[in-house]
């Protein structure tokens, strides 16, 4: 049999052919991920993946067309694979808070309530309607058979009240 000698190696594309081609890389990476993090991290991956082949590079081919489509590859197999990958518990947002924690309002809405029953019957009437309800002075006036000065300046009075039992400190 004959040897013939072997075929001369095809020369490596360089590295800075490769470098060169990092603005539009980055581009079609943002195009493709739509995030700057992912797109970074396809670029990177991307650049790795072309150094190491170099030696596969076709001289006289298109170096960008075909970094383009080792990106567009890297992209679809990386985007299969998280199809499959469920997120571990640690990455799985449906297990942390959803809402933050209501205890301090809670009891500050109870303790106001009671400061608020403790008041003598009058104050605690207007105070319940215009405070807690929300009815307007005029219509808790038509309630109570006042005038809505009266209301007003029990409502006052009442908020004082509440506050001075809240916080003793106060005013």
């Amino acid at each position: 049999m004959f040897d013939s000698p072997a075929a001369p190696a095809a020369p490596d594309v360089s590295t800075t052919e490769i470098l060169d081609q990092t603005p539009a890389l980055r581009a079609y990476a943002t195009s493709l991920t739509r995030r700057k993090p992912d797109a970074d991290d396809l670029f990177q991956e991307t650049m790795l993946k072309a150094l190491a082949k170099r030696g596969q590079f076709r001289p006289g081919s298109n170096l960008r067309a075909w970094m383009f489509t080792i990106m567009r590859n890297t992209f679809r197999t990386s985007a299969m694979k998280a199809g499959r990958e469920r997120p571990g518990d640690a990455d799985c947002v449906a297990g942390g808070v959803r809402t933050p924690a209501t205890q301090h309002w809670s009891l500050m809405g109870r303790e106001t309530m009671h400061a608020i029953h403790a008041l003598p019957p009058h104050y605690r009437t207007v105070m319940v309607l215009v405070v807690v309800m929300g009815e307007s002075y005029e219509d808790s006036a038509r309630i109570c058979k006042c005038k809505v000065g009266t209301v007003k300046s029990r409502v006052a009075r009442g908020r004082e009240m509440v506050i001075q039992q809240l916080d003793p400190d106060a005013r």
